[in-house]
C-alpha cells in the first residue's frame, strides 16, 4: 500500500482521528497509530496531529503504509457478501456476480442466520429506544468495538439493525468488554454527531457501581490525578502532568454501603472519560475493582464465599440530553447476574439511594 490522501467527508466532522482510523481500516492496532501519530507519518492538512484531533470535513489525512494487517475497511455490501453479516440479493459486486470471489450458497445462509440472531440479541438487551437512539444493556464479556482477536462485538452486530436507508446504527461512546450496563447508540448522523458533541462539553451524566475491598476514607470524594498508557501492558497508569500522551482523569466516588469494613458498595461519577479510568483510579487508592484482572493489586486476598471472581462494574445510569432537544434521556441498567449474586450475598439493597447524585457535575 502507498501512501494514500484520504478527504475527511461531511458525515465524519468533528470525529476523532483514532475513531477516523478504527472506522477506514479496523484492523490497524491502536498501538501502531500512535506509533504513526508519534513520528509524523499520519498528519492532517500537511500538519502533524495527536489520536485525539478532531477532524473537519474537507481535511485532508495523510495515510502512510500501513501494512497487510490493516486493510481498508470494505462497504458493507461487501463485507456482508464475504460472510460478515451478508443476506442474500444484495448488490455489492460478489454475491451473483460471476466472480470467483462470490461466496457459496450455505456461506450466504449461514451469514443471514447470523445477521437475525445478531438483530436478535441486541433486541433482547434494549433499555430504551425511540426513532433517534438506543441504550442497551450491554453484558459483561461481550467487546463494544473489535480488536485483535475479538470478531464478535457490538459494532459489529449493528450491521443487522441498519435502517431502510442503509444507515447503520453507531456508537456515541464505549465502555470495557467486561463492565455491564449502559451503552448509548445513535441510529441516525444527526443523532450522532448531537451525542457526541454532548459528551465532549459533560453534559452527560454517567453514574457506575463497583465492589471493593475495604472502605474508602473518606467515604466520599475526589480522585484526581494524570493517566497514561503502558502499551506492553494494554493498562493505564498514572502519570505526572506535562508526560508525554498524559491526560488529566477526574472520577468523584462515594460509598453507599459496606459489610463488616471488608467490603464495600461505591458510585462513581467520571467527570472525564478516559480509558480504564475508573479501574485505575481505585487501584490507585488501593480499592481496587473486584475480579479486575489489570488492576486488582492486593496480596493474599481472598475473594469472600459465594462471589464470583469477575468484574464487578456496572455502567448502572446514563443521563444524556435528547439530540433533538427532546428533554432528558435517563436509563439505569440492573445489577449484571454475578453483581446480583454477590448483593445478595453481602446483603445490600440495590434499591436504596445513591449518594453519589449530589457530587460535583464537574
Amino acid at each position: 500500500m502507498a501512501v494514500e490522501l484520504k478527504q475527511v467527508t461531511e458525515d465524519e466532522a468533528d470525529m476523532r482521528l483514532d475513531r477516523w482510523f478504527k472506522t477506514h481500516f479496523p484492523d490497524l492496532s491502536f498501538g501502531h497509530l500512535q506509533k504513526l501519530v508519534r513520528t509524523g507519518q499520519v498528519r492532517v492538512d500537511g500538519g502533524r496531529v495527536k489520536t485525539s484531533t478532531r477532524l473537519s470535513p474537507g481535511q485532508s489525512v495523510r495515510v502512510p503504509p500501513l501494512g497487510d494487517d490493516a486493510a481498508p475497511a470494505s462497504s458493507p455490501a461487501q463485507s456482508k457478501a464475504k460472510g460478515e453479516g451478508a443476506v442474500a440479493g444484495e448488490e455489492g459486486g460478489f454475491a451473483g456476480s460471476g466472480s470467483p470471489f462470490a461466496p457459496a450458497a450455505h456461506q450466504v445462509r449461514a451469514a443471514a442466520r447470523r445477521e437475525q440472531t445478531d438483530a436478535e440479541f441486541l433486541r433482547s438487551i434494549i433499555l430504551f429506544e425511540d426513532k433517534d437512539v438506543l441504550v442497551l444493556n450491554k453484558p459483561s464479556g461481550i467487546a463494544v468495538q473489535g480488536g485483535s482477536g475479538t470478531f464478535r462485538h457490538i459494532d459489529g452486530m449493528l450491521d443487522a439493525l441498519r435502517a431502510k436507508d442503509g444507515q447503520k446504527p453507531r456508537l456515541v461512546h464505549r465502555i470495557d468488554k467486561d463492565t455491564a450496563g449502559c451503552l448509548l447508540i445513535a441510529k441516525n448522523r444527526l443523532s450522532a454527531a448531537q451525542l457526541a458533541k454532548n459528551f465532549r462539553s459533560r453534559e452527560a451524566r454517567k453514574i457506575y457501581w463497583a465492589l471493593v475491598p475495604g472502605v474508602p476514607k473518606p467515604r466520599q470524594g475526589r480522585i484526581s490525578t494524570y493517566l497514561a498508557r503502558e502499551e506492553a501492558e494494554e493498562r493505564m497508569r498514572v502519570a505526572r502532568h506535562g508526560e508525554e500522551d498524559a491526560s488529566h482523569a477526574v472520577t468523584y466516588y462515594a460509598v453507599v454501603e459496606h459489610a463488616a469494613q471488608k467490603m464495600s458498595w461505591l458510585s462513581l461519577k467520571p467527570v472525564t472519560g478516559r480509558t480504564h479510568q475508573i479501574r485505575a483510579h481505585l487501584a490507585h487508592i488501593h480499592h481496587p475493582i473486584v475480579g479486575d484482572p489489570k488492576y486488582f493489586n492486593i496480596e493474599n486476598w481472598e475473594l469472600p464465599g459465594g462471589l464470583q471472581n469477575r468484574l464487578h462494574l456496572l455502567a448502572r445510569r446514563l443521563v444524556i440530553p435528547h439530540p433533538r432537544g427532546e428533554g432528558m434521556i435517563d436509563v439505569s441498567a440492573p445489577l449484571p447476574p454475578h453483581m446480583a449474586q454477590s448483593w445478595a450475598v453481602l446483603g445490600f439493597d440495590a434499591t436504596q439511594y445513591d449518594p453519589i447524585v449530589e457530587s460535583p457535575e464537574g
